[in-house]
């Protein structure tokens, strides 16, 4: 992938806000952190590191506050197959969203050269990254704010951005009683390197100190994505997510950047992404929006709808998983029905003959008995 482009006079930089434990997504970051769980069989992070590449980014910043060595092979993988620098700030303490800004300012990794990219690593989304860029650049405020429009601005903990016509920003109302519109800060920003002076090396959050003050200052414009958008802090999120990322993946067949779904077939429903390495027994139907990852074995009639299989997974003969997340190495029994969206930690096994509903499992556990009723097996 090239990365060289003439659209401006120097390449920005971007930050990814890793952060760290991801405890909304547990059992699955007990074994990964957030950002390297795969997510239509390729790791969140990257999925954030290709798209700041296709805008001409060649240094990108992983703030994180946790663990950095897990870090280790993915950055190595990614600075060779994209051409790309990739640098670490960690974080002694956690400091918020803003605050790692300060810190890259302080250690030399951002400077004030070029305005820079800013995104949280829990989204998914399909947008333009350089024509935001470039609406930046035209407007010259310090920030510019990718927004998208929700049907329920309260579940994302985001406030409601309220913009003139124009884009500029005139403020964020927090979520309340009274109804300021469905238009929600979607975790994607540029900042203009004066953005530095108001910003102080201590916890800070951009969502609650930043990005109001620029609003009163008159200092931020918003440009809505057309793509789909999804915050997948959480499995029900993560989940469906999945299915907004397969559907785009359907619609832009062909595209060099784009993973191949499985072709049509009478065992494929909707969409479908099966990597190569899985091996699919006879009589089994998959989908609609289904991921199945490497190493996975499905025997034979196996029923698969709206889940996400991680790499080694098998699901022995006639059983049947829906609205589920199957962690790696996990195995579930013949006849077993799982759905409700349960999820498993790695190397959980579940025996035959049962019924998982909304079971949250974690890691090295052995089902024996059915679990009708969500609960968290520890």
């Amino acid at each position: 992938i090239s990365v060289a482009g003439c659209w401006c006079c120097m390449a920005p930089k971007g930050l990814i806000l890793v952060g760290g434990l991801g405890t909304q997504l547990r059992p699955l970051t007990l074994t990964k952190p957030k950002a390297l769980i795969d997510f239509g069989n390729k790791p969140l992070l990257l999925h954030l590191v290709e798209a700041l590449v296709r805008a001409g980014v060649t240094q990108v910043v992983l703030a994180m506050n946790y663990r950095p060595e897990i870090m280790h092979d993915f950055v190595e993988s990614c600075q060779a197959q994209y051409n790309v620098t990739i640098q670490c700030c960690v974080e002694n303490e956690p400091l918020g969203t803003a605050g790692p800004i300060a810190l890259a300012k302080q250690q030399g990794i951002l400077d004030d050269d070029e305005p820079f990219f800013v995104m949280n690593s829990d989204i998914v989304f399909d947008f333009n990254l350089r024509g935001l860029y470039e609406f930046h650049q035209a407007h010259g405020k310090l920030c510019t704010i990718m927004v998208a429009r929700v049907d329920e601005p309260a579940k994302y903990g985001k406030s409601v951005v309220v913009a003139h016509e124009t884009g500029l920003v005139s403020r964020f109302v927090e979520h309340g009683r009274t109804f300021a519109g469905n238009v929600i800060n979607a975790g994607v920003y540029i900042f203009s390197p004066s953005i530095f002076d108001m910003i102080e090396l201590r916890p800070t959050s951009i969502e609650r100190e930043v990005l109001p003050q620029l609003a009163q200052d008159e200092q931020i414009y918003s440009l809505p994505l057309e793509g789909y958008w999804m915050n997948v802090k959480q499995p029900s999120d993560f989940l469906q997510g999945h299915s907004l990322y397969l559907k785009y993946l359907a619609k832009r067949k062909g595209d060099a950047h784009c993973a191949e779904l499985s072709p049509p077939a009478p065992n494929i429903i909707g969409d479908v992404n099966i990597h190569p390495s899985a091996q699919i027994g006879d009589g089994c139907l998959l989908g609609p929006d289904v991921t199945v990852g490497p190493g996975c074995v499905l025997e034979t009639g196996v029923r698969l709808a709206r889940c996400i299989l991680l790499e080694n997974v098998v699901v022995k003969a006639h059983s049947c998983v829906i609205d589920s997340i199957l962690g790696w190495s996990s195995s579930v029994g013949t006849w077993t029905r799982v759905e409700g969206v349960s999820v498993l930690g790695e190397e959980v096994h579940i025996s035959g003959e049962l019924f998982i509903n909304g079971a949250v499992v974690l890691p090295h556990k052995a089902i024996t008995t059915s679990i009708p009723e969500p609960q968290i097996i520890m």
